[in-house]
């Protein structure tokens, strides 16, 4: 983890979800917030569009971000954790920070919440933080290439499509062992992923710092099917037979189909995604507030 000294003046590449618009009320707080310390900001187009059309807030914003072709001292991810991988895919392999403020629900990665917007900001510009280097896995094919952005923060899952039977899945670690998953689906989760899709399917909770990926199946035929923990250097190798001749691949969320004769390689990615945590918030402190972790219920 990388302690931040801080910067003169600041530019923040700010996104956020647009679809909720009473969990946006308090962007006009943040906005005011970066201003007044003599920083800048940019807003991703869809976002300012939102703003605008829902009445929430008329950003004078300084630059619309409207491409992936943009700069930033640290992007903003403002709403919830599906909003802040988004926001890591449109970052990409800039090595800008990536800050998430919580508008959404539970949020993990996002774990600081939309109060206190100014005096968060204050500790952002004063240098007041740290950074977690979270790794991220890649998905390539033997044939046609995927469609949609190739990197996850948090898990690839294999899966059949909704109308499908339960599909065979072959996972060949390294070129040399190969595990039989007859189930709804497969899910290759990060560290950042194992409190994601992957801990509903009953993966465990890795630390973000562990040097592992979790191998969990999706509602397995077999009892003795498990979750598995590899190293991250492990190279997985995915082939799949389905009754309905194909399959969905979905990177963090982003869905789409795979013909049957295409096989999945993941393996770790050669950059790692930067993630900013204030420095009075860990991760087992995130686990106790959001899964009330350890708690005594009698109490």
């Amino acid at each position: 983890m990388e302690t931040k000294k801080p910067f003169r003046f600041m530019k923040f590449a700010i996104f956020g979800n647009k679809h909720q618009t009473k969990k946006s009320e308090s962007i006009g707080e943040l906005l005011e917030a970066i201003v007044k310390r003599g920083d800048s900001y940019a807003i991703d187009k869809p976002f300012y569009d939102f703003l605008c059309a829902e009445g929430i807030v008329q950003p004078k914003s300084q630059e619309l971000i409207t491409d992936d072709n943009f700069t930033a001292d640290i992007a903003i991810s403002y709403g919830g954790d599906g909003t802040l991988l988004r926001t890591a895919s449109r970052v990409g392999k800039k090595q800008i920070p990536v800050f998430g403020i919580n508008a959404g629900r539970l949020g993990f990665l996002t774990a600081t919440s939309n109060e206190n917007i100014d005096s968060i900001i204050g500790n952002i510009h004063d240098g007041e933080y740290e950074i977690e280097q979270h790794i991220l896995i890649e998905a390539s094919t033997d044939g046609e290439e995927l469609k949609s952005y190739p990197f996850a923060l948090n898990e690839i899952a294999i899966m059949k499509h909704d109308s499908s039977s339960m599909i065979t899945l072959k996972a060949t670690l390294n070129g040399c062992d190969t595990i039989t998953y007859q189930a709804d689906g497969l899910i290759v989760a990060t560290p950042s992923g194992s409190t994601g899709y992957s801990l509903s399917v009953g993966g465990p909770i890795i630390a973000p710092d562990a040097s592992v990926l979790t191998l969990s199946p999706i509602a397995p035929h077999s009892l003795s099917a498990r979750p598995l923990i590899v190293g991250d250097n492990t190279t997985v190798e995915i082939s799949v037979n389905s009754r309905s001749g194909n399959y969905l691949i979905a990177i963090d969320g982003r869905n789409e189909s795979c013909d049957e004769n295409t096989t999945i390689t993941i393996r770790k990615a050669n950059y790692r995604q930067l993630i900013i945590r204030r420095r009075e918030h860990s991760f087992i402190q995130n686990l106790q507030e959001k899964l009330m972790w350890g708690a005594d219920v009698r109490d």
